[in-house]
C-alpha cells in the first residue's frame, strides 16, 4: 500500500507521492546551453516558450501524463528569470504536475566561479560548497534571478564529462549525494566513461543505492548487469529502447527502470533530440506491450517506480 504522507516536491508546492500518475523523470522544458540567452542570433520569448510548452504539455496529459520533472538543473534555462514563473504558470494551466531540479554539470558546463572562486591560489569549488548551494535550492527555494527564492527542488542532477569524470565532476556528485542525505531528495546521475567508478563514489558518500538513479542507461556500450548489480535505479531515456527493457525486466529488474522520453520542449544553442513528452506513452509502451510485457510491470516502470525515486524520505 502507498505510504499517503510522503510527499514530492513540485514547483506548486508538495504533492501526495501517490497522486503523481504517470511521470517523466528525465525531460527538459526549456533547455538553454549557458550563455546562449545572450547570442545576438537567439531570442527567447516569454510568449512564445509559454505556447509551446502549455501546447506539449497539453498534449502529454491528454495522452495520459500526470508528472514531468525538469531534469536540466540549475543552469540550463532555469537560470532565467523567466523559467521558474512559466513552470508555474504551465502547471496551473495544463494540470500537470511540474518538478525542477536542481544540481549542475559536467564541467564544461560551469561558469568559470564554480571552477575558480575567490581562493589564493584559485582552486575548484569541493563538494561540501556545492552540496550548500543544492541543499539551499530544496529547503529554502529554488533562485528566481535577483528576485527571490521561492518552490523547493525535487530532484538532484549531476552530469559527468563524457570522456571521463574529472575533479570538479566528482565534487558536484559528492555534494549531490551529500545534498540527498540532507534533504531526502534523490540524485540523478548521468554517467562519464566508468559508471561503476561513479557509482561507487555516490555509495562511498553514503547514499542507498534506491535513492540514485543512473542516467543513460543504454548508451555507450554501458555494462548493465554490472550496474544493475549495484541496486540503483536504471534510467533509461528515448526511443528505441524496449529491447534493453524487455531484457532488464526478463532478469527481474522491473523494480529499478525509469523509463523517460528524454524530450526537450523548448531548445535554445542546441538541437532538441527526436522525442516528445509522450513518446513513451504513444510509442515505447505499445512496443512493450506488443513484445508480451504485462500491463503490470509497465505501470509499475510508469508510475510506481518514479513515485519511490521522486517521494522525499
Amino acid at each position: 500500500m502507498p505510504d499517503n504522507t510522503l510527499v514530492v516536491n513540485t514547483v506548486l508546492g508538495p504533492v501526495p507521492a501517490d497522486q503523481l500518475g504517470y511521470t517523466e523523470v528525465h525531460a527538459s522544458l526549456l533547455s538553454v546551453v549557458p550563455g546562449a540567452e545572450y547570442a545576438p542570433d537567439i531570442t527567447i520569448n516569454r510568449a512564445e516558450v509559454f505556447e509551446i510548452l502549455r501546447d506539449k504539455l497539453t498534449a502529454f496529459h491528454n495522452a495520459g501524463g500526470r508528472t514531468i520533472v525538469d531534469a536540466s538543473g540549475m543552469f540550463h534555462g532555469r537560470n532565467l528569470t523567466i523559467a521558474l514563473p512559466i513552470l508555474e504558470n504551465l502547471a496551473t494551466a495544463t494540470g500537470v504536475n511540474i518538478i525542477a531540479s536542481t544540481g549542475m554539470g559536467p564541467e564544461d558546463m560551469l561558469g568559470g566561479y564554480f571552477l575558480t572562486p575567490q581562493t589564493n591560489p584559485p582552486t575548484p569549488w569541493p563538494a561540501e560548497k556545492f552540496a550548500d548551494l543544492f541543499t539551499k535550492e530544496i529547503t529554502e527555494g529554488m533562485v528566481v534571478p535577483r528576485v527571490e527564492r521561492r518552490a523547493p527542488a525535487g530532484l538532484i542532477v549531476t552530469l559527468s564529462t563524457e570522456a571521463g569524470m574529472t575533479a570538479t565532476d566528482e565534487s558536484l556528485l559528492r555534494g549531490a549525494v551529500r545534498t540527498s542525505l540532507a534533504t531526502g531528495v534523490a540524485v540523478s546521475h548521468t554517467f562519464g566513461a566508468d559508471p561503476l567508478a561513479e557509482i561507487d563514489i555516490a555509495l562511498d558518500e553514503g547514499i542507498a543505492p534506491e535513492r540514485l538513479v543512473l542516467r543513460g542507461i543504454g548508451r555507450r556500450e554501458a555494462p548493465v548487469s554490472d550496474i544493475a548489480a549495484r541496486g540503483v535505479w536504471l534510467g533509461i531515456d528515448g526511443a528505441g529502447q524496449p529491447a534493453l527493457v524487455k531484457e532488464l525486466i526478463d532478469a527481474g529488474h522491473v523494480h529499478r527502470i525509469i523509463l523517460s522520453s528524454g524530450a526537450v520542449g523548448v531548445a535554445k544553442g542546441h538541437d532538441a533530440p527526436e522525442a516528445e513528452f509522450t513518446t513513451v506513452l504513444t510509442d515505447i509502451v505499445p512496443e512493450l506491450l506488443a513484445a508480451g510485457i504485462s500491463q503490470a510491470d509497465i505501470t509499475q516502470i510508469t508510475d510506481t517506480n518514479p513515485r519511490e525515486l521522486l517521494a522525499v524520505r
